[in-house]
């Protein structure tokens, strides 16, 4: 784990990454910024923002992940097609394996570096999705017990605002702390 003091001396340095720990509770202390970061530029804007508004210098990293053989399944499932009957405990299964959980450590990898050129000592947090994302995001904010959540905002227009939650919207409902969106930037 990175000391949070030396992180903060250092942030003009480039310095090693951490290795990004799936489900560890956190060491970062006082006041604690968990920021949601997909790689998007929504999310680069809510690091931005969080490091120019709020007096927090350490933030946890969150990157939300769903296994390969999940995402096929849930694709499947809304084609019509016929799931192939997957195992999560097949032993070939390991996430170190996972294309997916690959691209999710290198994205919290640039979220964190990201951070740390914004000002924060930071400490990356991996999380597989079980069920929603906005879901992951919110359960990570209590088990690290921080004191605000950042993310990034997509715009839905049209029918997809009127059927379909956002995950900032669910977010601000479950979290049961305060949550600064960052919304898309407009379309010139």
């Amino acid at each position: 784990m990175t000391d949070p003091a030396q992180t903060a001396q250092d942030a003009s340095t480039p310095s090693p990454q951490p290795e990004a720990q799936e489900g560890s509770t956190g060491s970062l202390k006082g006041d604690t910024v968990l920021i949601a970061y997909d790689g998007s530029e929504q999310a680069k804007a809510a690091i931005d923002y969080a490091g120019r508004f709020l007096s927090a210098n350490n933030a946890y990293i969150l990157t939300v992940w769903e296994p390969i053989h999940r995402q096929a399944a849930r694709a499947a499932g809304m084609s019509g097609m016929m799931q192939h009957d997957w195992s999560v405990d097949s032993p070939e299964e390991n996430e170190n394996e996972d294309p997916a959980y690959s691209e999710a450590v290198a994205t919290c990898r640039e979220g964190v570096e990201f951070a740390r050129k914004n000002g924060f000592a930071t400490e990356p947090f991996l999380v597989e999705s079980e069920t929603a994302i906005w879901s992951a995001i919110v359960d990570a904010a209590e088990e690290l017990d921080v004191d605000i959540i950042v993310t990034g905002s997509r715009t839905l227009s049209g029918w997809k605002s009127i059927l379909q939650s956002s995950v900032s919207d669910s977010i601000v409902k479950n979290a049961g702390r305060p949550v600064l969106i960052v919304p898309a930037a407009e379309d010139d």
